[in-house]
């Protein structure tokens, strides 16, 4: 007998059970639109705008209009959620050619309280920022004092002469509406970190701005600091402003500083720069 010749009794081969029906994929279109809402609103944002929106008209008018975004604005019961609740309710956008409402974009991007800053603490190198070279230019360090609460102890370095660099937000792009941006419940809050190495001194100079629409200057604050002199063991210190009672028009901020060393040595012995925030808050009063 070859190898595999079995022994004793034939093995019973079990019967194969019957097929059951497939089960019926549910169709969320067939639920009324009351229920559809409620389901939705339980589906990230960013999938709301990128895919749901896709499946058929009703959805996309569904994901469009305003219902749904206020749905998922009720579920945050915290102090803030209720005063943005509010500020949505009231601060409604016209319609304007059937554009999608701001809100979805507003909750997709949760540009409230989040520091719209790009690449705050060179963590990614100089991106997001324009730059102006001076001396032997921008450069990327650890930091040599901790800076609480940054996203990375990393640094900006200036050198011998003035280094510049800056960013521009645009504040509908990050979430915000016109409607909102001039209801007058807003406040901006800067802020940025400076220091200095402890064998040279240093000179720091910051400028915001708020723009509107034409880039014309609403609002600014500017800070020049006195210069830290050399032997200074690591200085390091903090600017920071409130922006309230913002006028009306307001779309864009610009933030731009600047940075230098008092010795004029080659090399990044300049002002070092680090966790620069631009926060937009909601008056909870």
């Amino acid at each position: 007998m070859g190898a595999w010749a079995s022994r004793g009794r034939a093995a019973r081969v079990p019967a194969p059970e019957p097929e059951s029906e497939p089960e019926e994929a549910l169709d969320l279109s067939q639920l009324p639109p009351e229920l559809l809402l409620v389901v939705l609103s339980h589906v990230p944002p960013r999938t709301l705008l990128g895919r749901c929106r896709q499946v058929c008209r009703g959805w996309r008018a569904l994901v469009d209009g305003q219902a749904l975004w206020l749905l998922i604005l009720a579920r945050d019961h915290s102090a803030t959620g209720r005063a943005l609740l509010h500020l949505a309710r009231s601060c409604q956008s016209p319609a304007r050619n059937a554009r999608p409402c701001p809100l979805g974009r507003f909750c997709a991007r949760r540009p409230i309280g989040r520091n719209l800053i790009r690449n705050p603490c060179g963590q990614e190198g100089l991106r997001k920022w324009m730059v102006q070279h001076g001396g032997d230019g921008w450069v990327v360090e650890e930091n040599r004092t901790t800076v609480p609460g940054a996203p990375s102890q990393t640094c900006f370095v200036t050198s011998f002469s003035w280094c510049r660099k800056k960013q521009v937000l645009d504040l509908e792009e990050e979430g915000l509406w016109p409607e909102l941006l001039d209801s007058g419940r807003i406040e901006i809050c800067v802020s940025d970190w400076w220091g200095a190495r402890h064998d040279s001194g240093c000179m720091y100079r910051l400028l915001v701005q708020l723009l509107d629409a034409n880039q014309t200057v609403l609002d600014k604050f500017s800070a020049v600091p006195d210069p830290i002199p050399q032997w200074n063991n690591n200085a390091c210190l903090h600017v920071t402003h409130v922006f309230s009672n913002i006028k009306m028009g307001i779309r864009f901020v610009s933030f731009e500083h600047w940075g230098q060393d008092t010795q004029f040595w080659a090399g990044h012995y300049g002002a070092r720069v680090t966790n620069s925030s631009v926060i937009v808050r909601v008056h909870l009063s």
